[in-house]
Order: C-alpha cells, then structure tokens, then sequence
C-alpha cells in the first residue's frame, strides 16, 4: 500500500473516531492487529461489541466507499472479530458489524460520512 494511500486511510479513521464518539459509542480499540489482518476500530453501544470497517475514498471512480467491502472482505472482519472475542473471552456478547464510509476531497476534507448499523 502506498504512502498516500496509508495517510489517505488514518485521515478517514479520524473523521470515523470523533463522529462515532459522537454517535455515543464507546471506543474500545483502535487498529487492532490480530495474526488474521487489522480492525480499524471495534467499539461498544447499547450493550453490544461493534466491529467497524472504515473506507475512505476520494472519488466513485471504482466504486463507493460501501462497495468496497466484497464478500472475502466480510469473511476476513468475521475472522478478525472471533480472534477479538476469543482472546478477550467475550462469548455470548451481542456483536455487529458496522461500516462507516468516508469521502473526502483533494484537500482532505471530508465532503460525506455515513455510519452504516449492521452492514452485514
């Protein structure tokens, strides 16, 4: 992954973090790392663990932010987030998966941001 691409994604993470927190979840970890690939965020609200999924682009040119996320990308988070449950021993726990999708322009500023509940 290129530098501008690493720098373009942490840009997207930000703006996820504080509109999530507005949101009223509470952030449990950010980038974990698991032998299976990286969460970019797992939170808490209303009682269950929230698994999210932060894409950032700069333009539909390939598609959306949302359409991003292909089957073999939701099967990688489900295996992530087991790790996360195994290893912090939280079975039973309500969980979702929620994807926040983030445009921004040239410049970096963010033109749109959408919090999709239970994306999949």
């Amino acid at each position: 992954m290129t530098n501008c691409r690493i720098a373009l994604g942490k840009l997207g993470e930000e703006y996820a973090f504080e509109q999530l927190k507005k949101m009223g979840y509470r952030i449990l970890c950010q980038n974990y790392r698991s032998p299976a690939g990286e969460l970019d965020i797992i939170a808490e609200q209303d009682g269950s663990l929230v698994f999210i999924e932060v894409r950032t682009k700069t333009s539909h040119r390939f598609g959306t932010p949302a359409e991003s996320i292909t089957r073999k990308k939701q099967e990688k988070l489900r295996q992530m987030a087991m790790i996360y449950i195994s290893s912090n021993r939280l079975f039973g726990k309500p969980c979702r998966f929620d994807v926040v999708c983030v445009e921004v322009d040239r410049a970096g500023k963010c033109e749109r941001l959408e919090v999709i509940k239970q994306a999949f």
